[in-house]
């Protein structure tokens, strides 16, 4: 991680996953755009027109509320993932899911013991609802070649927004053990994000 993006929660990094790829477990399973490129698309403010005011920065407490959430959200999905998949790859990366995000989950939730730091989402923070939406239609759509197609091209649009999320919680975290987790964390993420790709490449298009 070389560039820390600005201070964004997660909900706002997981806004295509949430609209796009999170709803797809419904009916269709399209890819969501990097968080950026929403942004690049926003024309600027005409002049004279007052400026947007920047997003507040992430506290330690916030931090470790989205990285909860987070780990939260993909072990619940990859729970149902590694029973309803029908391909036995879209099967095991649900199992590593639930494995892999406990075991995260487990190690923030004893640091911010250890820290004293009551775990407190962003003002407007929409991604506990959001998952437990996406879990509702993972649950809802019937099992089959959609529906694996559906998960992982969802677990690929939520790695790629947690690891901007991990950049930004880095650039932001005021506690050094806080940072250290962060970085740890990062190269399991991202290869999830690769393996989920890997996946995604082999199922029926």
């Amino acid at each position: 991680m070389t560039r820390f993006v600005r201070h964004t929660p997660l909900a706002a990094l997981c806004a295509m996953v949430l609209v796009g790829a999170c709803s797809k477990g419904d009916k269709t399973a399209d890819s969501a755009k990097p968080a950026d490129s929403s942004m690049a698309a926003t024309p600027a403010p005409a002049a004279g027109a007052p400026a947007a005011a920047p997003a507040p920065a992430l506290t330690d407490a916030n931090i470790v509320a989205l990285l909860d959430a987070a780990n939260m959200a993909d072990s619940a999905s990859g729970s149902v993932a590694a029973t309803k998949g029908t391909s036995a790859d879209v099967k095991s990366f649900g199992k590593d899911m639930m494995r892999d995000h406990h075991a995260l989950r487990k190690a923030g939730q004893d640091l911010a013991k250890k820290l004293t730091i009551t775990p407190e989402p962003p003002a407007g923070d929409t991604t506990a609802a959001a998952a437990s939406k996406f879990k509702d239609s993972l649950t809802a759509m019937p099992a089959g070649a959609a529906w694996d197609k559906a998960y992982i091209t969802h677990e690929v649009a939520t790695h790629e927004a947690v690891l901007q999320m991990a950049q930004t919680a880095l650039g932001a975290a005021q506690n050094a053990e806080l940072k250290t987790l962060i970085q740890k964390a990062a190269p399991n993420i991202q290869a999830h994000l690769d393996h989920a790709k890997s996946i995604q490449s082999k199922l029926p298009q």
